[in-house]
């Protein structure tokens, strides 16, 4: 849904990239969605059968947008309006004993919609393995939604979201510790599980003056937690880490639409606490294993860590528009972090954009600041004496700090749309992890210097002889870092400048959507990566990336009246295999998907 369509963003070591970065703002309804952690959950937040259509804004945008550099993703939920006392029950089932089911009902009056629905999924193949083969890789979760709307009077409207999830990943595992990527990484003792618990409440009051003016308020809570688990007997440590996290805050946001001016002006803000808790016991194997020899043991320990912080931010933004063709904007986002640091930011951002008369071809130019609050991560007592065993600190970490400069021209042509922009991002204090010691444990950390640059291209086609539409999205892009690592888990070296480990130059996707008669359908989407940065070279990949590679998604459906349609799905048809990572990240190495096909069956019925 997102990396079909997107460029730059692409999915290595089960985390979603956006242009070079880790981390993207999620917003329900224009609210933020609160999440300061980064490499800890791998499950979704919301199920995307429960999203109506999802905005994406990749950089150039607003002070009331936030400070998340790579990517802002606006869900746009389901409400019921679209619905009369109708339900729909989703079924599916696939190769690796795979099911992704849902049932889902909503209706609506002249003042009043819900939507509410329970779903559930599991499959043998999880997240990617560091071989080809598949261990260890059960994957479950069920969850749920609901949205409720009422329209008090013409002038006020109050709207509820909520989000329940729950999942439960086991961590892949190489059983080989002979084969390559165990000498490099052995995760042939590991048995661990990550189990991940989310919980979403958001509601805002928008109230209308008149047809000018619109003010909303929505507090909001947000609880997320990732806990890690190992079984008893993995070497060589068998570790436990809990990490909940509780926000709740508010955003108040003032629209004023006049003549000529756009203007916009609100508070964002919230208080979180964490808790970490850290368990570690050393165990020698008991196969052998030469990647271990004795000593293999140390004495077991237990650290709690109980963090607080908060987030405090301003917006001004305004978006002028002297000529017809000409709209000029600037706004700015002071921030105030307080939690184990204290600081302060001021982020401008400016833009221009002109539409050339009769060919409607739109130019824009953007140049911003950007801070994103550090998580709220410690270490001391016996978790820093474990770090400082395996020859690393941590340091304090920082808020990460952007500097972004965009153009980009967007050409309709005969109902065609193709979009092209470059973009130049400099940070400080780039947000990145690494585990701690021979684990699956992950620490956040700051680089001291990063760039990323790049080019990206999309192409919309309009319907084709009535029955195709084409949609195409490539972008070009290097990711850079070096210098100290000056924040979080670190080993006090200094990096070489050189390529993140999520760096890939060329990413492509090409697809069509394909109208067949009998009300059938048909989507595909080929896409092609240039391969990540190659931690070792020659090892057995030559060069200093890891090798192309190019899968196929093909999915066939039909409508059965108005209230059944099945499809069959597949994707990476061709059972293309490579390595897609070799970072020591959930499990060491990472291998694509394998082929997966799985039906789905859609009922829906009125009630």
């Amino acid at each position: 849904m997102i990396t079909d369509f997107v460029p730059g963003a692409y999915i290595t070591h089960d985390q979603l990239h956006i242009r070079g970065g880790h981390q993207a703002s999620w917003l329900v309804d224009g609210v933020p969605v609160p999440n300061t952690n980064i490499a800890s959950n791998l499950g979704p937040q919301f199920d995307p059968k429960d999203i109506d259509y999802l905005e994406v804004s990749r950089g150039s945008y607003g002070a009331e947008f936030g400070d998340r550099t790579y990517g802002v993703f606006n869900v746009v939920p389901r409400t019921g309006f679209e619905r009369n006392r109708q339900a729909e029950l989703v079924l599916s089932a696939g190769n690796f004993y795979q099911t992704n089911d849902q049932f889902s009902l909503g209706s609506h009056t002249e003042r009043f919609a819900y939507y509410a629905s329970l779903n559930g999924t599991r499959s043998n193949l999880g997240i990617e393995t560091p071989v080809p083969q598949v261990f260890h890789d059960v994957a479950s979760g069920y969850g749920g939604f609901g949205s409720l709307i009422f329209n008090v009077d013409p002038s006020n409207q109050l709207r509820l979201v909520t989000s329940l999830r729950k999942d439960s990943y086991q961590i892949p595992y190489d059983p080989n510790f002979n084969d390559l990527e165990s000498t490099m990484f052995d995760s042939s003792g590991l048995r661990d599980v990550d189990h991940e618990s989310d919980g979403i409440g958001n509601l805002s009051w928008v109230h209308t003056f008149n047809s000018k003016l619109l003010l909303t308020v929505s507090p909001f809570y947000h609880y997320n937690s990732a806990n890690y688990t190992s079984a008893l007997g993995d070497y060589p440590t068998a570790t436990t880490a809990r990490h909940p996290s509780t926000y709740a805050g508010g955003q108040v946001s003032f629209n004023a639409n006049l003549p000529k001016n756009n203007f916009q002006a609100g508070f964002y803000g919230f208080g979180q606490r964490d808790q970490q808790n850290l368990g570690v016991i050393f165990n020698c194997p008991t196969n052998s294993d030469p990647n271990f020899p004795p000593p293999c043991n140390g004495s077991p320990f237990a650290d709690s860590e109980h963090l607080s912080g908060s987030i405090s931010a301003f917006f001004l933004d305004d978006k002028f528009k002297p000529l017809s063709w000409l709209t000029l904007s600037a706004g700015m986002r002071p921030t105030h972090f307080s939690g184990g640091v204290a600081e302060t930011e001021i982020s401008p951002r400016f833009g221009v954009a002109l539409n050339v008369p009769r060919l409607n071809w739109t130019f824009r130019a953007f140049y911003g600041h950007y801070y994103q609050a550090p998580p709220l991560v410690s270490a001391s007592g016996a978790l820093l004496q474990f770090c400082q065993t395996n020859n690393c600190g941590f340091v304090q970490l920082h808020g990460e700090r952007d500097e972004e400069e965009q153009f980009g021209v967007t050409i309709p042509f005969r109902g065609w749309l193709v979009d092209a922009d470059t973009f130049r991002t400099n940070a400080s204090n780039f947000f990145d992890h690494n585990n701690i010691g021979e684990s699956n444990l992950f620490f956040p950390l700051t680089i001291q210097r990063a760039l990323i640059r790049g080019w990206e291209l999309t192409l919309r086609s309009p319907r084709l002889a009535h029955r195709a539409q084409i949609h195409l999205a490539y972008s070009n892009q290097v990711a850079r870092a070096g210098g100290s690592i000056n924040g979080g888990l670190t080993d006090f070296s200094t990096l070489d400048w050189g390529p993140l480990d999520h760096d890939q130059r060329n990413t492509l996707n090409l697809g069509a959507d394909l109208t067949l008669p009998r009300h059938a359908y048909a989507s595909t989407n080929v896409y092609y990566g240039s391969g990540f940065t190659n931690a070792f070279p020659a090892q057995p990949y030559p060069g200093n990336y890891l090798p192309q590679h190019t899968t196929l998604d093909l999915t066939l459906g039909k409508d059965f009246g108005e209230r059944v349609s099945a499809s069959v799905n597949a994707i990476n048809l061709a059972n293309r295999r490579v390595q897609l990572d070799n970072s020591t990240t959930f499990g060491g190495f990472h291998w694509n998907n394998p082929r997966e096909v799985y039906v789905e069956l859609r009922y829906r019925f009125h009630y």
